[in-house]
């Protein structure tokens, strides 16, 4: 029998999302009776101890006998048990240095690692991820940062409500000034980012209308990489070229600097592609975006200021476009910056459930039916001590040979 673990989150500051709900983890037992679940103690898990062990679960202290273990962010390396598999989100895969000695222990320890954000099918799609909730809680924080600093109305903290329905019921009560919101990105973020926007009766309309026309109601665009790039030599560009050769391309989103109030980005930046805008061009006339959530998070890269990931705490800074400096989010010269970098901590119960029921669809099985998609295969980043083949990229990191940072979900 195959024995399970949904490990303790250890990280600080504490996080309270799992993979596994009591009911989903009951669902997986259900489907396969040859697993076993344990549950290891926590004081900061979203549902308690006493929650899982209704369900009919074990809980305790010591997972030790347990061969797959569950987590959901990067665990300390004091905390690493050797020869087991492990799952969670390592922050390994760009090669960021703050991560580099836990992915060196791991190997160290035997561990084979299991990383939740290359679980992808056989076309490279990522199968699993909290990706829609950083959409969904981003695009809330944003719509309450323009409420405070314009002292329109106050919504609540996303974390102070106890789910989704209860942060769109919130929305229900206010009103959007009449703003340009430009959204980028196409997957489970800026989808979740469009939730809110169509909740809150925000028009979508095409990038052709929103670059060109002048609204009387708020209204929304989504711009594609095609959109917001150019071919560098004014040649007709395609995404699948501008995806593998970036270099090729430069920035085209001026135009919609010009035309916004609001840019909220739900991309995935990838090495090498052309940063959106750089400090230089924020000190410029036509540089109209009053507003950045940056659900993105990618620090000191293609968003200029974006200089530093904020906390669910302290959500909100203020971007001073003419020193390129941070000052406080109510002066009026700012550009306000909502650039939280773990977002779906703050819906931790429907971002846990939606996570599990993912996990229990795409994952789970791969474990009782001999890995036939090869789901397992592409998401082993380490096995006996080294790097698989898929991720041999990743030597040179571990050896000391730092490139880049990034956020983290």
């Amino acid at each position: 029998m195959m024995k399970f673990a949904l490990i303790k989150e250890r990280k600080t500051p504490p996080d309270r999302r799992v993979v596994f709900s009591p009911k989903l983890l009951k669902e997986a037992k259900e489907r396969f009776p040859e697993a076993d679940f344990k549950v290891e103690s926590s004081e900061v898990r979203i549902f308690s101890d006493q929650d899982y062990r209704d369900a009919g679960f074990e809980v305790v202290d010591d997972i030790s006998d347990c061969d797959v273990l569950l987590g959901v962010k990067e665990v300390p390396i004091p905390a690493l048990i050797p020869n087991k598999k492990y799952f969670f989100f390592s922050h390994t895969i760009k090669e960021q240095p703050y991560n580099r000695d836990l992915l060196r222990e791991i190997l160290n320890m035997n561990i084979e690692l299991f990383d939740h954000e290359v679980i992808v099918d056989e076309r490279g799609n990522r199968l699993i991820g909290f990706g829609r909730y950083a959409g969904l809680v981003g695009a809330y924080n944003c719509i309450r940062g323009i409420g405070l600093r314009e002292d329109l109305f106050e919504l609540p903290k996303a974390e102070n409500l106890s789910h989704l329905k209860a942060m769109l019921a919130e929305l229900d009560k206010i009103e959007i000034p009449n703003y340009k919101f430009v959204l980028t990105g196409s997957g489970k973020v800026a989808h979740g980012v469009g939730e809110i926007l169509d909740h809150l009766k925000i028009k979508k309309v095409s990038t052709a209308d929103y670059l060109s026309k002048e609204f009387k109601e708020p209204v929304y665009c989504v711009a594609d990489v095609l959109d917001y790039n150019k071919r560098i030599d004014g040649a007709k560009g395609s995404r699948k070229e501008f995806y593998s050769m970036p270099e090729n391309y430069a920035s085209d989103f001026l135009k919609f600097a010009a035309a916004s109030d609001v840019f909220i980005a739900g991309h995935f930046y990838g090495q090498g592609a052309p940063t959106f805008y750089t400090a230089d061009d924020v000190k410029f006339g036509d540089f109209k975006i009053k507003y950045v959530a940056d659900i993105s998070c990618d620090i000191a890269g293609p968003i200029a200021s974006t200089i530093r990931p904020s906390t669910i705490a302290e959500p909100f800074y203020g971007y001073d476009p003419q020193t390129g400096s941070e000052i406080d989010f109510y002066d009026v010269d700012a550009i306000g910056v909502m650039a939280v970098d773990n977002l779906p901590c703050e819906l931790p119960k429907d971002a846990s459930e939606g996570f599990g029921e993912m996990f229990l669809k795409s994952v789970l099985p791969a474990f009782f039916n001999n890995d036939e998609n090869g789901i397992l295969e592409r998401a082993r980043m380490t096995k006996n001590g080294k790097l698989t083949q898929r991720f041999n990229y990743l030597e040179g990191y571990v050896q000391g040979k730092i490139h880049q940072s990034e956020g983290s979900v």
